[in-house]
This record gives C-alpha cells, sequence and structure tokens, in this order.
C-alpha cells in the first residue's frame, strides 16, 4: 500500500533539495519512491509544478519504439522497411507523447493544485508518494530543512509520530 506526505519549506527551492536527497536514498533502499512532485510558489504568487515522472516524454519514447517496430513490419509486405519504419516512429512518437500528457499516474494533478494554491509565497511543497521507508534514518536527514507535514495518508499513530520527530528540529 502506498502513502502520501506533503512536506512544505521555508525556501523557494529547498523542495527540490529535500527530492535529490530522497532519489540518493533511494539508491541505498531507505525508501521506495513511486512518485514525487516539487510545487513552487514564487514571491508573485505563480505557482510551478514539477512532476517526477514526465509521462509526455515517456509516452512519446515507448510510443516511437513501437511504431518503428509496426511501421517495419507494414514496410516489408511493400518493400520498404525503411521507409515504414520512420514513418512507423513519427506518428507512434507523436500519439504516445499525447496518450502521455493526458494520462494521469501516482498523485492526482487536481490534488497537487489545489494544495499548491494554499502554499505561501516564496515557500515550496514536496509530495512524495512512498511504498516503503525506513523512517528513523529517512527523517534524520530531512529534518535539517525544517519541513512542515501539509498532509497525510498516513494513520492517525504514524502522523502523530512524524510530527513529533519533525516537531524535534523546529
Amino acid at each position: 500500500m502506498s502513502n502520501l506526505v506533503v512536506f512544505g519549506f521555508d525556501g523557494l527551492h529547498t523542495a527540490d533539495e529535500v527530492l535529490n536527497k530522497l532519489r540518493s536514498m533511494q539508491k541505498e533502499y531507505l525508501i521506495d519512491l513511486e512518485d514525487a512532485c516539487v510545487v513552487e510558489r514564487q514571491e508573485n504568487g505563480r505557482v510551478f509544478i514539477n512532476q517526477a515522472v514526465n509521462l509526455t516524454a515517456v509516452g512519446a519514447a515507448t510510443g516511437g519504439s513501437r511504431g518503428a517496430l509496426w511501421g517495419m513490419l507494414v514496410g516489408l509486405l511493400f518493400l520498404n522497411p525503411l521507409a515504414g519504419m520512420a514513418i512507423g516512429a513519427v506518428s507512434g512518437a507523436g500519439i504516445g507523447a499525447l496518450s502521455g500528457s493526458l494520462s494521469d499516474y501516482g498523485i492526482r494533478d487536481d490534488f497537487i493544485r489545489k494544495l499548491a494554491a494554499t502554499i505561501p509565497p516564496g515557500s515550496s511543497a514536496l509530495f512524495i508518494l512512498f511504498k516503503s521507508v525506513t523512517e528513523d534514518k529517512v527523517l534524520a536527514e530531512i529534518e535539517p530543512y525544517k519541513p512542515r507535514l501539509l498532509k497525510t495518508s498516513l494513520s492517525n499513530e504514524a502522523e502523530q509520530r512524524l510530527n513529533t520527530v519533525l516537531s524535534k528540529a523546529a
């Protein structure tokens, strides 16, 4: 089962730094990230949302490779597999990019936009969807950034423990 935790930070780029730290901890098998998103709110109120998984690029790459394969096979029927492969790759990449941009994976985009409107100007937020975590090691690493817990899907007991650990840092 996946858990969602949203941290708020005072600095504009602090959430991005913490995400980079979490990615390095993922390589050490301390956390199993499923999805993540960084939201930054400029001083003028403009909100920037940076998804960790770019579904448009993934869709274009997958569609391009599948389109090239099918284009080559169809091109063999017309004795021109290279032209079929090129046409199939271009059309597959376009269709894949379109389907990737229309799909929603992991943390729901409407939830991110709704919560992003509540963070104060000049600050950032980090949305984390994870499967498992080694709490004591991960929390010790992000404590210096002084995160605030904005939203969570954890149980009441786990949320209370998390708040207790984070309040020690503040």
